[in-house]
């Protein structure tokens, strides 16, 4: 008789869901409100609630209230399961991309016969899952706090994964230490390229706050970011991400005044006081004086509706950003030092503006001819970030000027006054900014056919390829704080430049109008001759009035006529306004005075003329 053993039945199908559901269904089981309150009136005529219980002391539920509990655990185990990030990731890349490295000793992985998979992971697995990122056998890493310490995935030189990293911030959580040693991980020196750091959010406003909390850490303790380390958070986020600076506090201040005064849409005062507890309101029928501060605000907002939630962050970072771009356009946005990669650079003149009498150490004011290579933004990457046929996007070209552009629709920012200032973001091949509406009626910007649009978008990204931008700069330099109080106090820029062959200036920039200024407060002779094009550039620039050094004291400074920027010269002598004419200046009678202006198309040439120059 042939002994046959029995086969072994098949296998089960794993169908596991990673899911927090057991823990919310655990929580509405156990804590759901469903046991009847009996109100009552104390001893001061004030209304109070107590648990109700029957005569045998068992608690009464209420019917509707279990209902409503039974009906939401029903629905809430009837949704479809949600991955966890980290194995949405590796289920859409593949394991044989994406290289993990955490502290997980088993996982869940889909086969190659798409059925799900229970993975054991020695000690040993994030060892060899770091080799295969470094050495470019996986393209995708994935690291948490317990596979980052000790660990480097910076684009070393002696590594065969040299590629630009692209660092997202998943889940940034409360403490900051922890994620900017993540972010130190990947930015190390001795690297072929510095990273990009993605913070990802989600469309729920109340996540900045977790992102709030590690700007100001960067702000406050300094980080690590283009390869080196330097005071700030260095652009690694914009200004308006944290919302404990001097500029949000300021604008907390006001959105309470705002609030009380009626002037916002998204929540009234009396909505705002009962859903987050906070007290506007004091009992004299006046604003309080000891208001909430922006950490206890911020708190209160994240319990919030989502719809009003987002509501309240629009209203708020629009009085942040407004104060931002003001102090951004004033010059006194402090945001560190900020490095300048420049492809070369040239020292035109070095001045000495002083010698310490003690150490010997100098002062230098250095003009500077700088060259950068320009990145366009190229017509495909266009259309991935903003699209190029939404229905909000406009295609634009200027009428004067001839450049394109795309303006996309940006939050509006809102005044001290409660009034919603519209505002677009304007996309360039080499830099963008943002555009009020105001200034774009009044703007030359006009639409443009898409073919055209695109050809004239390639055309202007092919000769940005091409070329350098090059700029002149003044920095002041050397030992800086003796003179400090003479640098102009309403920009306040420090750079560093750093050249493609090594070289580097640490220094102070000072604007071409404020260079009289700063020679003459340290009892210096100022013999820098500006050309035309730098004095016209820079009075259009800045707005700010500069002297022309010719045979009388003319000033040219910029104009507001008739709704119109013109250039204006002050100083002139009437009896020689012929001369002034015969040279290429036109005059104007306004309000029965005769002024004296410089054709805009041809400044620089007329300038010339009257310095004597040509």
């Amino acid at each position: 008789m042939e002994n046959r053993r029995k086969p072994a039945p098949p296998a089960a199908t794993l169908d596991i869901n990673c899911d927090c559901k057991e823990y919310v269904v655990d929580y509405l089981t156990k804590s759901f409100p469903v046991r009847l309150m009996a109100v009552f009136t104390d001893e001061n005529g004030n209304a109070r609630s107590e648990p109700m219980s029957d005569e045998n002391g068992a608690p009464v539920l209420c019917r509707s209230a279990l209902a409503a509990r039974d009906r939401m655990i029903e629905q809430l185990c009837a949704l479809p399961p949600i991955a966890t990030a980290l194995d949405a990731i590796i289920e859409r890349f593949g394991v044989d991309q994406v290289a993990e490295v955490t502290g997980r000793t088993r996982r869940l992985i889909v086969g190659r016969d798409g059925r799900q998979v229970l993975q054991s992971r020695s000690p040993r697995a994030n060892v060899a899952e770091t080799r295969d990122f470094m050495d470019g056998t996986k393209r995708i890493l994935v690291f948490s706090d317990a596979g980052g310490t000790g660990r480097s995935y910076h684009a070393d030189l002696a590594a065969k994964n040299q590629m630009r990293r692209v660092h997202f911030l998943l889940e940034p959580g409360w403490r900051a230490d922890a994620a900017i040693q993540g972010l130190g991980r990947t930015n190390r020196t001795n690297q072929a390229s510095a990273p990009l750091f993605r913070p990802v959010t989600t469309d729920v406003r109340g996540e900045r706050r977790f992102i709030s909390t590690i700007a100001r850490r960067l702000d406050s303790l300094g980080a690590l970011t283009r390869g080196q380390r330097q005071t700030g958070g260095q652009n690694l986020f914009d200004p308006a991400d944290n919302l404990e600076s001097t500029y949000a506090k300021e604008a907390l201040h006001r959105w309470f005044g705002l609030l009380f005064a009626g002037k916002l849409e998204a929540v009234t005062l009396s909505r705002f006081e009962e859903l987050s507890g906070l007290r506007v309101e004091g009992p004299d029928g006046g604003m309080v004086d000891d208001l909430p501060t922006i950490q206890r605000w911020l708190n209160r907002i994240l319990a919030l509706p989502i719809a009003l939630q987002n509501g309240i962050f629009d209203e708020f970072l629009g009085l942040v950003e407004a104060r931002i771009d003001a102090a951004r356009q004033a010059g006194t946005l402090d945001i560190g030092v900020e490095t300048i990669a420049v492809e070369h650079y040239e020292v035109l003149t070095d001045t000495l503006l002083r010698t310490d009498a003690l150490s010997g150490a100098t002062t230098h004011l250095l003009e500077l001819e700088i060259a950068r290579a320009l990145k366009p933004l190229r017509l495909e990457r266009l259309d991935e970030l903003y699209g190029l046929s939404g229905a909000r996007q406009q295609l634009l070209r200027n009428a004067r000027s001839g450049r394109i552009g795309l303006l996309v629709p940006a939050r509006s920012l809102l005044t001290d006054e409660g009034m919603r200032v519209a505002r677009f973001e304007l996309v360039r091949p080499v830099k963008h900014g943002h555009i009020t509406a105001d200034q774009l009626e009044e703007s030359n910007w006009e639409t443009v056919d898409p073919t055209e649009f695109q050809r004239l978008w390639q055309a202007e990204v092919d000769d940005a390829a091409s070329n350098h931008k090059r700029e002149r700069l003044h920095l002041a330099t050397g030992l800086l704080l003796p003179v400090w109080d003479k640098l102009p106090s309403d920009y306040v820029r420090v750079s560093r430049i750093s050249a493609r062959d090594g070289r580097s200036l640490l220094g102070r920039e000072v604007p071409l109008h404020c260079v009289p200024e700063l020679c003459q407060a340290l009892g210096l002779e100022d013999e820098h001759a500006f050309s035309a094009e730098q004095i016209v550039d820079a009075v259009n620039g800045t707005g700010r009035p500069m002297q022309i050094k010719s045979r009388e004291a003319l000033t040219l400074k910029r104009s507001l006529v008739n709704g119109a920027q013109r250039l204006e010269l002050t100083g002139w002598s009437a009896s020689r306004l012929d001369w002034y004419k015969a040279h290429g200046c036109f005059t104007e009678i306004i309000r029965y005075q005769t002024r004296l202006f410089v054709p805009t198309m041809n400044a620089v040439a007329v300038l010339a003329r009257l310095a004597g120059q040509i």
